[in-house]
């Protein structure tokens, strides 16, 4: 567990006033549970806030007596006397906590899922005594059913595709037999990597103290859970907060029958066990596109049945019809829009899997398809089978359970269920493992006493086909109907992968990368990319909109030649924005340099005034006196 160190400085040391982040209030008076403490006993604290550094890892926090922990854990002290005062140091020691005796823990989290993985180690590392209850196996949907395994076979299916690619290869000038591979050691490797990080989940909560208590949860009432097995006794707990992490279960419409073999869904397309001649997939999103990459690069034909009139719905409409021309047109993949997949029927006695396919808005039939095998990717439904929700009177909405904006569950008055979370899918905000997580991070900030609130328009989303698309914010068409309503301009700036240098290296220039932003104030609304190593580029983006950083400010960083993380510089220059920077222009200072003339950079924004610089340099003499303890 990384310790913390939080420093309070009097008002006598620095002068200043406290950021704040767009969508984000913070209350920086609350210091991490369990953190290190350095303090300079003086008069009015006032608290600094250092963008890009983990709070965790430099947190500045007031020594007044909002500082107070839940639980306390091992402590050193160490003091030494200065001229101010006394400086004092304390560290935390990794531990679980120590409940208070009222009840048996701090925190118990329903599910041990990535959601719940994330919110127990912070938890943890705020000096919470913590217990996850598990009723399947640790890593929940996304390790061993979802994003871990598929990794796995879409990391086959790319170097596939490329030892196949004999244009690409002879462009190289290289010169490569015909590919095959193995089915059983696919599979192999995807269950492998899945176990291996299950192990991993397992044991780093294991490691912190964190309790796993395996069996089923279901909220008794305000804060008492019970948990077992199926046959076995239950056995109850009682937390001064509980978190519901429970997430989500593949959904098949009515009228498919799935007999796990030859009608399957994702949970079983993992384990590989055939790799047909031909498949239908129903469904055009995330999953059926990933699962076609994979289906396709192996020898498989792919039909895909969507029921909205166009292919990938949920991207943005330029992204998807760019990845249609090089994701589904070149392939041995055709489709069928518009229409629903009424009745499906497993293959038996000899007789292929058929379908029959209505029209979306007349019902009408269509067409009737035979085919070796059909994936169902239709998206996912909440899990909340035995949860308990009727002893807390919380009714679900579409299946999912009802919170507010810091994830507090709302029961059928419409008032909020004391000391009781829900993250992740089963609240059906956004279906993303990484968003659970980051939700259990800001409840796990909220119970032990400061206040925070996830903006998921700063989340970033991919598909990991070859080439990747990403995404963060606002589509090009949800932009403008937000701009309309709200009475702003939006504008569009676009840049190619083919004048990307480190693209053009990879022989790998098909991409696109497009900006959607308010260009009178700089605000961005939402970024889109379709090319090489998309899902890693769109973090840059991402960041900026978790920050409320302006492209007048991003477009001044600087990025390492040849990346592909140009193509976002290129991205961010391209805009027009009326609006001037807001960061101090660095390059001003460096006047008298050699090479540069007194006037060379006078065309960058003034920024603020050298009060910063003065106090950054007392943080550094401050650090200094800290240092000399040790």
């Amino acid at each position: 567990m990384q310790s913390s160190l939080s420093l309070s400085l009097s008002q006598s040391i620095v002068t200043g006033s406290h950021s704040q982040h767009h969508h984000h209030h913070y209350n920086y008076n609350s210091a991490p549970l369990g953190s290190s403490r350095f303090f300079l006993p003086t008069s009015k604290p006032v608290n600094l806030r250092f963008c890009g550094l983990r709070r965790e890892a430099l947190g500045f926090s007031s020594s007044s007596s909002s500082f107070v922990t839940r639980s306390q854990s091992r402590r050193v002290q160490l003091s030494t006397r200065r001229s101010s005062g006394t400086v004092s140091v304390s560290a935390s020691a990794a531990d679980n906590g120590t409940a208070p005796k009222s009840f048996d823990y701090d925190l118990v989290i329903i599910g041990a899922g990535v959601g719940g993985h994330g919110a127990a180690l912070h938890a943890v590392e705020k000096g919470l005594k913590t217990a996850i209850i598990e009723g399947d196996v640790v890593g929940g949907t996304c390790v061993n059913r979802g994003c871990v395994p598929s990794k796995a076979l879409l990391a086959v299916s790319g170097r596939m595709r490329e030892l196949q690619n004999e244009h690409h290869m002879k462009a190289l000038g290289l010169q490569v037999a015909a590919a095959g591979y193995d089915r059983q050691g696919v599979a192999d490797h995807a269950n492998n990597l899945a176990t291996k990080i299950r192990n991993n989940l397992t044991n780093s909560m294991k490691a912190l103290g964190v309790d796993i208590l395996t069996g089923f949860g279901t909220v008794l009432g305000p804060q008492k859970v019970k948990y077992g097995k199926v046959g076995s006794p239950d056995n109850i707990v009682t937390a001064r907060d509980i978190i519901i992490a429970t997430g989500s279960v593949p959904f098949v419409p009515k009228g498919i029958e799935v007999d796990g073999k030859t009608v399957i869904t994702s949970d079983h397309a993992l384990k590989l066990e055939t790799v047909p001649d031909w498949i239908a997939i129903v469904g055009s999103g995330y999953i059926g596109l990933e699962f076609s990459d994979v289906y396709t690069a192996l020898g498989s034909e792919v039909t895909f049945i969507e029921a909205l009139d166009q292919l990938m719905p949920g991207f943005d409409p330029e992204i998807g019809k760019l990845a249609q021309r090089v994701l589904i047109n070149p392939r041995k993949i055709d489709y069928h829009t518009g229409v629903f997949a009424s009745k499906i029927t497993p293959a038996k006695d000899g007789k292929p899997v058929t379908i029959e396919l209505i029209d979306a808005k007349t019902k009408e039939h269509k067409d009737t398809l035979e085919v070796d095998a059909a994936l169902i990717a239709t998206g996912r439904a909440p899990f909340t089978n035995g949860l308990g929700l009727e002893n807390i009177n919380v009714v679900t909405q579409r299946g999912f359970v009802p919170v507010d904006e810091r994830m507090r569950v709302i029961d059928a008055n419409g008032n909020l269920v004391p000391n009781l979370y829900c993250i992740g899918d089963v609240n059906g905000k956004m279906m993303l493992a990484h968003t659970a997580s980051a939700q259990g991070i800001s409840v796990v900030e909220q119970v032990t006493g400061r206040d925070h609130v996830l903006n998921h328009l700063s989340i970033p989303a991919a598909c990991f086909t070859h080439p990747e698309i990403s995404m963060v914010g606002l589509t090009e068409p949800q932009a403008r109907e937000k701009g309309e309503k709200e009475g702003f301009e939006v504008s569009v700036a676009k840049t190619s992968f083919k004048a990307n240098t480190k693209a053009l290296a990879e022989n790998e220039g098909e991409g696109l990368a497009k900006l959607i932003y308010r260009p009178d104030n700089g605000e961005i609304l939402g970024v889109h990319i379709f090319g090489l190593h998309a899902a890693d580029l769109i973090h840059e983006a991402s960041n900026a909109i978790a920050l409320g950083t302006r492209i007048q400010d991003i477009k001044y960083a600087v990025h390492a030649h040849p990346t592909l993380s140009e193509v976002l510089d290129e991205l961010f220059k391209s805009a027009k924005v009326k609006a001037h920077a807001s960061i101090p222009g660095v390059a001003r200072r460096n006047h008298g340099s050699p090479g540069r003339s007194s006037n060379q950079h006078d065309d960058l924004p003034r920024g603020r005034s050298s009060c910063r610089q003065n106090v950054f340099k007392k943080i550094a003499t401050i650090f200094m006196m800290y240092s000399s303890l040790f």
